[in-house]
């Protein structure tokens, strides 16, 4: 592994403060390097099958389900986790959808008011993050749009694609400081994707 990365983004310390804020239990730490794979074809199954699950599990309180992340765009390298982006009514109202989805093996581990009232819920098998907004969040359509735009733009997925493999050699305690550590990048993606849409 290449040389420590805590500089790049917030002092260790801080960021342990801002996880410990809104994580449900204790904040996971990585136990070893950020693992990225190469684009799977079961990907987008894995996704139906969770998909299905939460459908069934809390009914007409979804008001829009998606598949996002790296593992929706053909052809990424990725972390072999689904990101699925799923809206309720209320993201706050938490007894309306987290027993369901216990129920079907998802586990809440973060909750952020501060960030757009977001929910993250976690699957082990297949391996989930479950991004729970509001209707109408401008966030999830802010993910959505980075998604379609890699999906058709493949000098955009050329340069994030690098840029992850890059970042993923680095030495991390938190997966999150990976995250934030792409935001420059991303912040570029997403103003091209915006102007073309």
């Amino acid at each position: 592994m290449n040389d420590s990365a805590d500089d790049d983004v917030q002092p260790a310390a801080e960021m342990e403060a801002r996880l410990r804020a809104v994580t449900i239990g204790e904040p996971e730490v990585l136990q070893g390097p950020v693992r990225l794979e190469p684009y799977d074809p079961r990907w987008p199954a894995w996704y139906e099958q969770l998909a299905l699950r939460i459908r069934r599990a809390l009914g007409h309180t979804v008001v829009r389900i998606e598949h996002a992340g790296s593992t929706s765009v053909p052809g990424l390298t990725a972390k072999p986790v689904i990101d699925i982006v799923l809206e309720v009514p209320d993201s706050t109202d938490e007894s309306a959808f987290v027993p369901q989805l216990e129920h079907e093996g998802f586990v809440l581990r973060a909750r952020e008011p501060e960030w757009f009232e977001h929910r993250l819920l976690k699957h082990g098998d297949p391996a989930c993050n479950l991004h729970v907004f509001s209707a109408g969040c401008e966030e999830a359509d802010r993910m959505l749009r980075f998604r379609d735009h890699l999906r058709t733009n493949a000098e955009d997925r050329t340069l994030y694609a690098g840029t992850k493999r890059e970042l993923a050699a680095r030495d991390w305690r938190y997966l999150q400081q990976y995250a934030d550590a792409k935001t420059e990048v991303v912040a570029a993606i997403n103003e091209r994707a915006t102007r073309a849409r």
